[in-house]
Formats: C-alpha cells, sequence, structure tokens
C-alpha cells in the first residue's frame, strides 16, 4: 500500500469510527474497507475511499448545523456535551447536577 493509500485508509477508518461508531456490532464496516484495501490495487479505491470520507465528514457537519438552526429543539444535552469537550480540553471535568 503507497502512501496515498495508506492516508486515503486512515482517513476513511477515522471517519467511520468517529460518525458509526466503534461497537462490535458495527464493525462490519471496518472490516469490509479492510478488505477492500488489502484485495484491491485499483487506483479508484483512492477516489472512492477519499469521496466517501469527505460524505461522511459533511453529513455530520450538516447534521449539526441543522440542529443548531432549529430554535424549537431542546439543546440542553447538546451544550452540556459541548461544554464537557472544552473542560476535558484543559483538563478539567464538569460537577455531576443533583436531580432531586
Amino acid at each position: 500500500m503507497g502512501t496515498a493509500a495508506k492516508g486515503a485508509y486512515r482517513n476513511l477508518i477515522k471517519a467511520v469510527r468517529k460518525h458509526i461508531g466503534k461497537e462490535e456490532h458495527k464493525s462490519h464496516f471496518t472490516d469490509f474497507i479492510t478488505q477492500q484495501f488489502k484485495n484491491s490495487q485499483n487506483p479508484n479505491n483512492l477516489k472512492l475511499a477519499h469521496d466517501y470520507t469527505l460524505y461522511l465528514n459533511s453529513v455530520h457537519h450538516h447534521k449539526e448545523l441543522l440542529f443548531s438552526y432549529n430554535i424549537a429543539v431542546d439543546r440542553t444535552d447538546e451544550m452540556k456535551k459541548v461544554l464537557g469537550k472544552s473542560a476535558a480540553s484543559v483538563g478539567l471535568q464538569l460537577p455531576d447536577v443533583y436531580q432531586p
């Protein structure tokens, strides 16, 4: 596998794991991608891998935009997730909120 193929493979696997998931019942996605890259030296596969990676990332970004523009949707869970990521990036953790 050449450098371009390794990069395309790595980016596609990363996108699949991020947007589809890493759970055991979803491993057939990554297994199929690995099989296709091992068995084929077709240059069209590089283009397909790049296109599919871009597609996965774009669909995820589009979904986030739709949620952010929709005012009627309860955004408290989304805001907690964003705040949790921000806190984690500086090494902090959000406290658990007391629910009586």
